[in-house]
């Protein structure tokens, strides 16, 4: 049963303290070090950088004294939850939960024991359950650093959330834990067909990296970014665009008109099709050496 699979997969990442450290761990603490000693930093520069006009309007504003709205810290870290460094190390559990049968030579032990798509499936909902764990942890080193850099400036902390910051918030987080998943996919995908660790690592990478330079690519070929090629076959930049949208304000009035409806189809066919095809592949599989 599905149950019984989560279960056991659950059970598995739980004694993998390496995969859980670099899938949960190791971001949010880099992300608190290096936001504190910037803060550090900009603190003992004060003077100097508030004196010197060259300096940009952004980082002064950084320096601004007055109040800390940690409604509005928790809606903007919601929104970059899914940042290239998470993807990259929750990639490395989900690498390990999708590939780890294969390394070990252990569906051979399993397999009779459970469906085929269930034991799959199960895989998948363990992913999506470290997905949710990381971006918590992420959220619990911003809102570490928010209150690092409020006593460092000696800013007065409130706590204003809105419907509409709420709604906003929601909707980051969801979208995050979506493109997560999404990317995680292409590991189950490589998994399945290679065999290998290796691949379900890499391979993910290695389209990402190749997608986010496919406008550029393309426009030469008078294709233009929100064009349907364009945004069919990047999904990082069709959540940008459904990010927009959420956000509102002058980056929701921005995006052109149609773009949603690609950015939608687009990050649903990177999901799902990698999905059927790891699951059909899967059941076509022979395992009898595994």
């Amino acid at each position: 049963m599905l149950v019984d699979a989560i279960r056991a997969e659950g059970f598995r990442l739980s004694k993998n303290r390496t995969a859980l450290f670099w899938s949960l761990m190791f971001v949010p603490i880099i992300s608190l070090v290096i936001g504190a000693v910037t803060n550090f930093v900009l603190k003992g520069s004060e003077t100097r950088i508030l004196g010197d006009e060259k300096m940009p309007a952004e980082l002064k504003a950084a320096l601004a004294r007055g109040t800390l709205d940690m409604g509005e810290a928790l809606v903007a870290a919601a929104g970059n939850l899914a940042n290239p460094l998470v993807l990259l190390f929750v990639l490395i559990g989900a690498a390990t939960i999708y590939a780890g049968d294969y390394r070990w030579e252990t569906w051979r032990l399993i397999s009779a024991r459970n469906s085929r798509a269930d034991l799959l499936l199960g895989k998948l909902a363990v992913v999506a359950g470290l997905a949710l764990a990381a971006m918590g942890f992420m959220l619990l080193g911003a809102v570490l650093e928010n209150l690092i850099k409020a006593a460092v400036f000696e800013r007065t902390l409130t706590f204003a959330l809105t419907g509409e910051t709420i709604g906003q918030f929601l909707g980051f987080f969801g979208l995050s834990w979506l493109r997560i998943i999404q990317f995680a996919m292409m590991g189950m995908l490589a998994a399945v067909v290679t065999r290998s660790l290796l691949a379900a690592l890499f391979v993910p990478l290695v389209v990402g990296i190749a997608q986010f330079f496919t406008p550029q690519m393309l426009l030469p070929m008078g294709v233009m970014p929100d064009a349907w090629l364009s945004v069919l076959v990047n999904p990082g930049a069709a959540t940008d665009a459904i990010q927009a949208a959420i956000a509102g304000g002058e980056r929701a009035a921005s995006l052109p008109d149609g773009i949603l409806v690609k950015a939608w189809l687009g990050v649903g066919l990177w999901t799902l099709v990698p999905l059927a095809g790891a699951l059909a592949w899967f059941r076509r599989q022979d395992l009898s050496k595994e």
